[in-house]
Order: structure tokens, then sequence, then C-alpha cells
């Protein structure tokens, strides 16, 4: 399940999570008409964001990929939920890290 945010840097104020793209376009709105009078801000930001909050697009590429295999893992018991339970992040260290030892034998096999 993807969670959304929308952050305006004006305010300096982040809406709460939501879930899908019709309810951030709707907190983008509202917070444009109620607090500027419709004008868009500089630098407002909406986007898609962890289990954790963190934003997707500020993460490094394995910080990322990591946080994308936990909240998949943590979304099959709990869809709607925010955190990550210690099982869903071992977990997805297990898998990269397979994955990384599988393309290092692969590599070396092959050379």
């Amino acid at each position: 399940m993807r969670r959304y945010r929308y952050r305006c840097t004006v305010c300096r104020t982040t809406s709460p999570v939501v879930l899908n793209l019709a309810d951030l376009a709707a907190e983008g709105n509202a917070h444009r008409l109620t607090l500027h009078g419709g004008h868009i801000p500089d630098d407002e930001a909406a986007g898609e964001v962890d289990r954790l909050g963190r934003w997707y697009a500020t993460l490094p590429p394995l910080t990322a990929m990591h946080a994308r295999i936990a909240d998949g893992l943590s979304d099959l018991r709990d869809p709607k939920g925010m955190g990550r339970p210690f099982w869903a992040s071992g977990s997805a260290a297990l898998v990269l890290g397979s994955a990384a030892a599988l393309v290092l034998g692969v590599l070396s096999t092959a050379l």
C-alpha cells in the first residue's frame, strides 16, 4: 500500500499520511485555498513516503530499496499501518544480502 504526504515549505507544515493520490491532491488544494488564497507556494512537495514517514525521493538508493522491501513485507500483516516491525527490516536486509551474494557468485563464476 502506498502512502503519501503533502509538504508546504512556506508554512513549514506537513499533512498527515494519506493512502491514495486523490486524497493527496485534496490535501494540497485545501491547504493552498485556506492559507495561500489558491496560490502555489514555492518549493512545495508532495510524494510517496515509507512506513517510517521518510520521503522515498530523499533516500539513498540502497536505503530506498530496503525500505520498499520492508514496507512490502510489513503490509502483508497490516496494510494501512505506519511503523515497521523489526522482523520486516531484518528480512529485507536478508533479501538484499542474498541478492548481493548471488550476483557476486555469478560474477566470480563467469570471470
